[in-house]
């Protein structure tokens, strides 16, 4: 059988799942009566909950004859690392792009990783149905971004196809807005090249996805690079230098069919397989027949740009409602992440009590947080930090990233203050169309942490902004924090409404009537820029006296603000944690006790 391996690229929301769908059902993938959940590759659940493609998954499908194994990637930056691995598995990339907002900074992150692995793109201009397209505007932005990433001739002489992944047609008509994929499958027939790997050679296979299965134990994803392995072929694991991790029998093979892994007797060069088997190798291992001693070298991963502290609960609800709240599990479970997840490295603190895990961005971070809670986990987590450098001349490096923000003209002027604030400089701004203005920064990641939510809020939840790591460059000193304090709970109780009531004239409330405090919780904004301690369990005292007018005045409390796993790390200050539980997110001083939060102050103040 033909066989033609690629990957979907593209930014977030450009619709790179939605047309694999199509491409599912327009390929005989799935019965006419068959029941398939929208973006059915989507299939993790904070993928559902969020609309967003977090993990990098292969599938398969056939279309005339020919077998097209069709990687689907996520669009964010911070899963950048899924795609840099998954890259070395294709040989070729349909890149996606809206045909409003055109090229934006993940496409050119990713693009540039397929430009310099030599794959030829084909481009898909997507959602040509939207009534603020601009066609042929986005295509000389695609065209300027391929020359500013060095494209050879070849690459720069890419074919273009318009379509629309939700109605399911493309075409080479920018003007056609009916018909169905099939001028898509055959320009991936004939513009991507099939796989020229040798089957005669020893079988060698580099993983680029590990996952695990209950029944199988490590399934290892990747390209098989040459020659073919059977069902309990011995096998052995190589490291980068080639050196022997483990030896076993490969127990399993298993191909991509539509959304199911289907066992096969034997797999050849060019197929994407899973094999099960080895219980120690792990991704960028190279997997060969006995007789190979040579290692694949594998793609490098972009380093980790910021970290976070992930401590054992310690507050004194700790244990209530999560199932894994001691090191050991917290231990494992992180180093079992970063061994699939290379984008993500943990270190060991020296009190073994709390673990250092770096990774791409704060929303990587937080979907890592997101998925332990969910597993059961308690955790106390730190402010995130970013990671600097030293350069040749011994001088301190931070890292920088490029911002594009997307605003309507009329919050523009507080966006760019806001951004100088935060030590970013602005680099271009034009107009994008329907009345927004489109403003490219450079910023320190630093000053990013925890802007998106003031962000949505000046910009009346209409802005867009988008981050990519762009570099390392000189530290920017020092950047201005959150401006106001917090109010503290002075004890430990439950919040009473009559306490409450005045309270709410100091600040905004982040706790309700009736919910478990502790001293040293923090239960508000103050509306100052101090931290102030507060009693919220102060209860109305019973007497006998009647109230004048022969009823009390109701307590009406204005709802308090909950947030989200995201907003509450995005908001905490280096003196804070977040502890989060399985049910409950809440936001604590590191230093419960008053008197201990003070010496700490001093002590820091003092060095």
């Amino acid at each position: 059988m033909n066989l033609r391996n690629i990957a979907i690229i593209a930014h977030v929301d450009h619709g790179k799942t939605t047309l694999v769908d199509q491409l599912f059902r327009q390929s005989g993938t799935f019965r006419d009566n068959q029941r398939v959940e929208e973006r059915a590759m989507d299939s993790n659940d904070l993928e559902k909950e969020r609309g967003i493609t977090i993990l990098a998954k292969p599938t398969s499908i056939e279309w005339e004859g020919t077998r097209i194994n069709i990687v689907d990637t996520p669009g964010h930056a911070d899963f950048g690392g899924e795609v840099e691995r998954i890259l070395s598995m294709v040989d070729g990339v349909i890149l996606l792009v809206d045909s409003s907002e055109g090229a934006m900074p993940q496409t050119k992150f990713v693009t540039g990783k397929a430009l310099a692995l030599g794959l030829r793109p084909i481009v898909v201009v997507n959602k040509v149905d939207r009534p603020d397209q601009r066609i042929q505007e986005v295509l000389d932005e695609v065209f300027d971004l391929f020359v500013s990433l060095d494209a050879n001739d070849e690459q720069l002489d890419f074919p273009v196809l318009y379509a629309s992944g939700r109605n399911g047609y493309a075409s080479d008509d920018p003007e056609r807005r009916e018909g169905t994929l099939t001028p898509m499958f055959q320009k991936i027939v004939d513009h991507v090249p099939p796989p020229a790997l040798d089957v005669d050679a020893p079988f060698t296979f580099l993983v680029t996805l590990l996952d695990r299965d209950n029944f199988l134990g490590r399934v290892l994803t990747g390209r098989v690079n040459s020659g073919t392995v059977k069902v309990n072929q011995p096998i052995h694991a190589l490291d980068m230098d080639g050196k022997v991790v483990e030896t076993g029998r490969a127990s399993k093979i298993m191909t991509f069919q539509g959304l199911e892994r289907v066992p096969t007797d034997e797999a050849k060069a060019g197929d994407i397989i899973s094999l099960a088997g080895l219980t120690v190798a792990t991704v960028s291992n190279t997997i060969a027949d006995t007789t190979v001693t040579e290692a694949i070298q594998a793609q490098p991963i972009d380093p980790p740009t910021l970290s976070m502290r992930f401590a054992v609960n310690d507050s004194p609800m700790a244990g209530r409602e999560g199932s894994k709240v001691t090191s050991r599990m917290i231990r494992d479970r992180l180093f079992r992440e970063a061994e699939s997840n290379v984008a993500i490295k943990v270190t060991e603190s020296s009190d073994r009590d709390s673990y250092e895990v770096a990774g791409r961005g704060e929303l990587q971070l937080g979907v890592l947080i997101e998925t332990m809670r969910r597993e059961g986990f308690e955790l106390g987590i730190s402010r995130p930090r970013v990671l600097f450098r030293e350069d040749e001349n011994g001088k301190r490096t931070e890292p920088y990233e490029t911002v594009i923000i997307d605003v309507d003209e009329e919050y523009s002027g507080t966006v760019v203050e806001k951004m100088n604030l935060r030590k970013a400089e602005m680099t271009d701004m034009r107009p994008s169309g329907g009345g927004k203005t489109r403003i490219t920064f450079s910023a320190p990641s630093r000053g990013m942490i925890g802007y998106h939510g003031e962000f949505l809020s000046d910009t009346r939840g209409t802005g867009i902004m988008n981050r990519l790591f762009e570099k390392y460059g000189p530290h920017k000193g020092a950047i201005e924090g959150r401006k106001n304090g917090v109010l503290i709970s002075n004890g430990a109780g439950e919040a009473q409404g009559y306490a409450l009531g005045p309270l709410e004239a100091r600040g905004i409330l982040f706790v309700g009537h009736g919910e478990a405090l502790y001293e040293g919780m923090i239960i508000g904004e103050n509306a100052k820029t101090e931290d102030l301690e507060v009693n919220p369990m102060k209860a109305k005292q019973l007497t006998n006296f009647r109230a004048s007018g022969g009823k009390d005045d109701a307590i009406r409390l204005t709802p308090p603000k909950k947030m989200t796993l995201e907003q509450a790390i995005a908001y905490i200050d280096d003196d804070e944690m977040v502890e989060v539980t399985p049910k409950t997110i809440r936001l604590r001083k590191r230093f419960l006790d008053s008197n201990e939060r003070k010496r700490n102050k001093r002590s820091a103040e003092a060095a």
